[in-house]
C-alpha cells in the first residue's frame, strides 16, 4: 500500500507544483490503484510514472471545484486507448454526474469499459471484504468531503513449525490449512486454521481530506488513523485569510493530527506563495505541533506500513 501524489498545489499548476490528484496503489492488496481528485494535468503527471489507467478501480473526487476535476474528463476517455476495460466507479459530490456525463457528450466519447458514478452523502459508501469507507463532510464553501478508508484486519501468518511438529510435510496442504477454518487430512486429522496461524494483522487506517476549513470536530472519526492526509494551504500566522478562503493552516492541520492521535501527518495542497525556503518553514511549524510530519511534493511516495 502506498500514497503516490501526482499534485500537491493549490488553485493553478505553477512551476513547481501541478494541481491536485493522489493516487493510492494497492497493488499487493487487490492488484489496482484508487485516485483521489483529478486535476488538470493529471495524465501528464502520470506519464512521468509507472502508474498504469488501466489499473485504476475507483477514483474518489473530493469537491467539484476545477483543480480537483477539470482532468477527469481526460482520464476517462484516455483509460479506453489504454488497454483499460475493467469498470470504474468515481464518487463524489453533487452535480459530478452531470459534469463528467455532458463532458463525455460534447467530446463525442465512448469508453470501452462500464463507468458508475455515486453521488455521495456523509457515511459509509461501500464495504467489501478488504475495505471499508466512509465519506465525512467538510466546510469549504461548496460541497467538499474527506475519504476515511479502513482495511480489514487480515489473517496472521501460518506457523510452519507448528505444523511440522504435527508431522504435516510442507506442500500444498499448508495453503489449504490457511485458506480454511477447519481442514481434513489425508490420515483422518482435523486441522483447526486458528491453532496454527499467528496473531491477525490490524489493518490499516488512511484519512484523506479534501479543502477545508480547521474542523475540530473531526477529532473523533479521524481518530488513530496510522496516516492523515490534510490541506495545508496557508502558513500559521495566515489564520483569517485561510478562514475567509475556507482552508486551513499548517498549524490548525497539525493540531488535529496531535489530537486525533494519528501516525503520521503528509500535508498537502500547498500555495504556489510557498516555494524553496519557505517550504521548509512550513514544515518546522506544523513539526512543532506534531512532530510526525512530511510536506507532499510532486512524486512524493510514502509507502504505508503496518504498526
Amino acid at each position: 500500500m502506498e500514497l503516490f501524489f501526482l499534485g500537491t498545489g493549490s488553485g493553478v499548476p505553477s512551476k513547481e507544483r501541478n494541481v491536485s490528484s493522489l493516487v493510492l496503489r494497492l497493488l499487493e492488496e487487490r492488484g489496482t490503484t484508487w485516485v483521489f481528485d483529478c486535476g488538470e494535468g493529471t495524465q501528464q503527471q502520470i506519464l512521468n510514472t509507472n502508474i498504469r489507467p488501466r489499473r485504476i478501480e475507483v477514483i474518489f473526487i473530493t469537491h467539484l471545484h476545477g483543480d480537483h476535476i477539470y482532468g477527469l474528463p481526460g482520464l476517462l476517455s484516455s483509460r479506453s486507448f489504454q488497454g483499460g476495460e475493467t469498470p470504474v466507479t468515481v464518487y463524489g459530490p453533487r452535480g459530478l454526474k452531470d459534469y463528467i456525463d455532458i463532458s463525455l457528450e460534447l467530446s463525442g466519447t465512448h469508453l470501452r469499459y462500464p463507468l458508475y458514478i455515486e453521488e455521495v452523502e456523509e457515511g459509509e459508501l461501500f464495504e467489501d471484504e478488504q475495505f471499508i469507507v466512509e465519506a465525512v463532510k467538510l466546510e469549504h464553501g461548496l460541497e467538499s468531503y474527506g475519504y476515511i478508508l479502513k482495511e480489514k484486519d487480515q489473517l496472521g501468518e501460518l506457523q510452519p513449525e507448528k505444523l511440522k511438529a504435527l508431522g504435516i510435510k510442507p506442500g500444498p496442504v499448508y495453503q489449504k490449512i490457511k485458506n480454511q477454518p477447519r481442514t481434513v487430512l489425508e490420515d483422518g486429522r482435523v486441522i483447526n486454521r486458528e491453532d496454527v496461524i499467528g496473531p491477525p494483522k490490524k489493518g490499516r487506517k488512511i484519512a484523506i481530506l479534501g479543502d477545508t476549513r480547521y474542523l475540530p470536530h473531526l477529532e473523533e472519526v479521524l481518530k488513530d488513523s496510522d496516516v492523515l492526509v490534510h490541506e495545508a494551504t496557508f502558513a500559521g500566522d495566515e489564520e483569517k485569510m485561510a478562514y475567509d478562503y475556507f482552508h486551513s493552516t499548517v498549524k490548525q492541520a497539525a493540531t488535529l493530527a496531535e489530537k486525533a492521535n494519528v501516525g503520521e501527518l503528509i500535508l498537502n495542497h500547498v500555495s504556489s506563495r510557498y516555494q524553496g525556503d519557505s517550504v521548509e518553514e512550513l514544515l518546522d511549524e506544523a513539526q512543532g505541533i506534531f512532530p510526525n510530519t512530511t510536506i507532499a511534493y510532486d512524486f512524493y511516495q510514502h509507502p504505508i506500513k503496518r504498526t
